[in-house]
Parts: C-alpha cells; structure tokens; sequence
C-alpha cells in the first residue's frame, strides 16, 4: 500500500500530474459554481413568482395570497347549519384569482375549448346521494370547473363506506357525508359555491330541494322508491338527469355501460326502474350508467342472523322506511367508476360536447340481423347473395359510424336497424350503406333500392347532409381500421 501512495506521489509531482491535477480541480470548481448559481436563480424565480402573483391578488382586492396547502381547521370549515336531520348550509366561492382557476382547470380548457368552460363554470348541478357513486360523481364535477354544486344526503360517514367513498377519513366516521365532500371541496376547489343538504329526498321535498333551477341532477340514491320519484319528478318537469343504477355486487369493469333507461339490459335494477318509469308513463329520455355483467349467485346480500328474523317481519327492521336491512357486497373501485361515469356524461352535457353512447344489447344479433337483410337485397339486386363486406363491417357501420342511430330525422336509435344503399349506382360500398329504422328502410327500398327516386328528394335535405358527413368519416375512418 505504501508502495501505492509512493508512486501516486511521484506521478504527482511530474508535469502532466500537475496539469491532471489542476484540470480536475478546476472542473470541481467550474461545477460547483454553475449549481450554486443554478440553485440561486430559481430561488430567486420562485421568490419573484409568488411576488407578482401577491401583487396581483393585493390589485383584486385581496389582503394576502391564498395559502391552499393550509388545513381547513385553520381556514374554516363548511357549516351544514344546525345539526339536525334537516339542517342546510352554504358555502359561497372563495374569491380566488383567475390565474390560479384557469391554471387548475387548464387540462380541461384544452379539451372543451373556452365556450364549453364557460358553460360548465356557469353551471349548477346537484347530487343526490353521497355514497360511493355520488361522491365520485361530485367530486369530479367541482375539480371540473361546475360553478356551484349542491349535495343532497341524510346518512353519515361510517367505518363500512371507507372502502369506497371518495373524500370521508376515518376522522369523519359518524359525520353527514355531505359536510366530508364539502369540506374536501373547499380544500380542493374553495372557488366552487358548494351548498349541502342533510336531507332524506322524499317527493314532497322535491321543489324546496331542487329550487334553483340546476342544470342537471346526477342521482346516485341507492333506494328504488326514491329513486323512481326523483327520475318522475326531473323527467316531468324537463329537468335533465342521469342515474346511476345498481353497482354494487358487480366486479367486471369492462361491463359498465352508458345507455337510455330504454336500452338497459342484465342489470335486475335497471330492470325495475325501467318498469315502474313505464308505469308513470317514463319510457325514454333517461340516460345512465349501470352494467351488463350477470347476476353472480355467490355474490349476493349478506345473511341476517337468525334472531333477527326472529323478532318478526325482517321489513320493519330497518332504521328508515323501505330502506334495505341486509348489506349488499361492494366492490370499492366499482362504484368510482359508475361515479366517474356519470361526471363525464355531464360534463359534456353541460359543455355542450356531443355524446352519444352506444347501446351494446344484443350486439352479434344486431350484426348478424343486418348482414342477412342486406345479403338478401343484393341477391334481388344482383342475382348473387354474395356481398362485399362482412359482419364485422355491418358492426362498425351500425355502432362506429352511425352512432345506432337512424339517418332520418330525429335520429331514433333503431327498434330493427337496417342497412341499405343510399344511392344503389353506388352498390354495397362502406361508405353508400346507411342505417335506417325497419318501417324507413320499406320506404327506402320501394322508392330509392328497387325505384329510381333521388334519395334526397324522398328524404329531404337534412337527412342527405347527414348522409354525406357520414360518408366523409367513413373514408377518413377506413385507414385505421385493421
């Protein structure tokens, strides 16, 4: 070793030690210098960044700079007024400085554009039901831009709702769920006006509830009976709504779907709800979020013991009226999803961005339907039944390009789609077939496919631009088909 530092000692007193010596020092100093100078010029930045924006809050008429990381015990919290059941309270927007709103909801002014923001951020939406949907739902509303929000929900957050409720601690257990949303709100988005509501929606409560005139209400009660109420009130009354139903016992995610209640399907309270809507006269005109995914045996309510059924009818036992006694199983990343679900579809609604889900019921059916019904117009047309597309392709043009939804005016998702030629000089091509509802599609046959009638002038003007928008995204669309 001594030998070691010998050499490395002799070397070093040598010219090029010298020079390798004085080199490696002079980088060690160049680099400390460029980090320290680095370091300093952003601390100066940030310093001079948070200077102009306190300058100019102070111009907005601000005292101080908003501290949004400081806890809420030391800003205030939301009062729900009162306490009790029926207890309401309103917590007016933070004045907050436009650069920080816009910044915070930059991601979405990239996506909806200015006009469509200032829809949402002049918009009012209330939530019915602050569970794991509604909170969901609610949550991404208000981190959206909604401009005032108001929560609608008796029950209180308990040890059980953990697992799936999108803002409540374990400091919250025992607390109304709207006081923990609104709370998590004003930490979140304090420019929002949130209004929270411990009430239990019943009918006779529905105008004092919905005063205000919202631009939509979002239900995510998880009782039938109000539920149907609700969905009859907003529905008689041109109120938009969107409902989730029945997420619970579900596990699939790939099995959530959007639809008309008209469209439900596999989902036994969808099913239910759309009954009784019938009922009251409700056959269409509410959309929702529910999913496809087949009652599982094994997943079912969990059992009461049997000292409960005991003490008489199991009914009765329930805290509230009509209200379930039994626990349903909950999947917790299943109800965010419905909730998430349901946001978006409203959000679009309210910024006016086109949405047209697609119903999925009896998809292969659908398919196989049209790619037979055409094959047996090109055998009249042709001699041969032999077509040039497949039911893949009959697929993409009912779902894809057509949205499901006729050509004709007013674009009724058909009871039996059909796809027919527009203009037969053109043949069975991608882009010539076009969706129509079976009584159109006699129409069409009679006077354009076996006719020689100018498709236009049976249809009129609307339906043929409609027809050539059609026709141009099918060709832009065809190259990335595989």
């Amino acid at each position: 070793m001594s030998s070691f530092y010998s050499r490395a000692d002799s070397w070093a007193r040598t010219s090029t030690g010298k020079l390798v010596l004085v080199a490696l020092a002079a980088s060690a100093i160049t680099t400390t210098t460029v980090l320290s100078s680095q370091a300093l010029r952003r601390k100066v930045r940030r310093h001079n960044l948070r200077d102009q924006i306190e300058s100019t809050l102070n111009e907005d008429g601000e005292d101080e700079m908003t501290d949004f990381t400081r806890g809420l015990s030391r800003r205030g919290s939301v009062s729900t007024g009162g306490g009790g059941a029926g207890g309401k309270g309103r917590k007016g927007g933070k004045k907050t400085n436009e650069v920080i709103i816009r910044e915070s909801l930059a991601r979405n002014y990239v996506f909806f554009g200015d006009e469509g923001m200032e829809k949402i951020r002049g918009s009012f939406v209330v939530v019915v039901g602050l569970g794991g949907v509604g909170s969901a739902a609610a949550t991404m509303l208000v981190r959206s831009g909604v401009g005032k929000i108001r929560l609608i929900d008796f029950d209180q957050v308990s040890l059980s709702s953990l697992n799936r409720h999108s803002t409540a601690t374990l400091a919250q257990v025992g607390t109304p769920k709207v006081t923990s949303c609104a709370e998590y709100y004003e930490s979140v988005a304090p420019w929002v006006e949130v209004d929270p509501r411990i009430e239990l929606f019943g009918k006779d409560m529905a105008d004092e509830l919905f005063e205000g005139n919202p631009d939509y209400v979002v239900d995510c009660i998880d009782n039938i009976d109000s539920k149907i109420e609700l969905l009859h009130y907003c529905h008689s009354r041109n109120i938009p709504v969107f409902s989730s139903l029945g997420a619970a016992s579900k596990s699939d995610p790939s099995m959530i779907q959007i639809s008309d209640i008209s469209c439900t399907f596999e989902d036994p309270l969808a099913r239910s709800v759309r009954r009784r809507l019938k009922l009251l006269g409700v056959h269409s005109g509410v959309p929702v979020v529910y999913s496809t995914e087949k009652p599982r045996p094994e997943i079912a309510l969990l059992p009461l013991p049997d000292e409960e059924f005991e003490k008489g009818k199991v009914g009765e036992l329930s805290a509230i009226a009509n209200f379930r006694v039994r626990i349903l199983p909950v999947l917790g990343p299943l109800p965010a999803m419905f909730g998430n679900a349901a946001a978006t579809y409203v959000l679009q609604q309210l910024a006016g961005f086109k949405c047209q889900p697609l119903p999925v019921k009896n998809r292969r059916k659908a398919a196989a339907s049209i790619y037979r019904q055409l094959s047996i117009i090109q055998e009249k047309l042709t001699g041969s039944n032999k077509l040039p597309i497949s039911e893949d392709d009959c697929l993409y043009l009912f779902e894809e390009l057509h949205r499901s939804r006729s050509v004709v005016p007013p674009h009724i998702p058909p009871a039996k789609p059909v796809l027919l030629p527009w203009n037969k000089r053109n043949g069975m091509e991608l882009d010539n077939l076009v969706l129509f509802d079976r009584e159109e599609s006699l129409k069409h046959e009679e006077k354009c496919v076996f006719g020689d009638e100018d498709p236009e002038e049976v249809w009129g003007s609307e339906t043929a631009e409609v027809v050539r928008r059609r026709q141009g995204e099918e060709k832009r669309l065809r190259k990335y088909r595989l």
